[in-house]
């Protein structure tokens, strides 16, 4: 079994996911726009051109999305994507780069659990938590 994130978007997926590439280091693996599919297949109240699923593959790693049709669009609610970094450089990279025109939560810091630990939701309004833990 893999449990694996799936975010929605309310038009900018593809802005994205590319984002999410360049800054995670990944490759988006999949995309399927909403004009691709087969008629019966489209949503019909969503523009050709939105992402219908996108698939960003990080490692063995993966981070799934698609834009949602407008009267669908929920903010993000109740949830994090962890990302779970072993160097505390690289930690404090990634999460200035999520910060970027975004909502800090939690400044990247040393904890007791964590060489570094921050909460940010980025400018998509995807909440993340950037964590370098200690060894216990």
């Amino acid at each position: 079994m893999q449990l694996n994130p799936y975010l929605f978007f309310n038009g900018n997926c593809q802005e994205a996911f590319e984002f999410y590439e360049q800054c995670l280091g990944g490759k988006i693996a999949m995309k399927f726009l909403n004009e691709n599919a087969p008629p019966e297949g489209q949503m019909t109240e969503m523009p050709g051109e939105k992402i219908m699923h996108i698939r960003l593959e990080v490692g063995d790693w993966v981070l799934m999305g698609g834009d949602c049709p407008p009267q669908m669009f929920e903010e993000s609610k109740g949830f994090r994507v962890n990302l779970a970094i072993d160097d505390p450089a690289e930690s404090e990279r990634i999460f200035h780069l999520l910060a970027e025109n975004g909502t800090v939560q939690m400044p990247i810091q040393q904890t007791f659990w964590a060489f570094r630990f921050g909460m940010v939701t980025d400018r998509f309004g995807t909440p993340w938590m950037v964590n370098c833990e200690k060894e216990s």
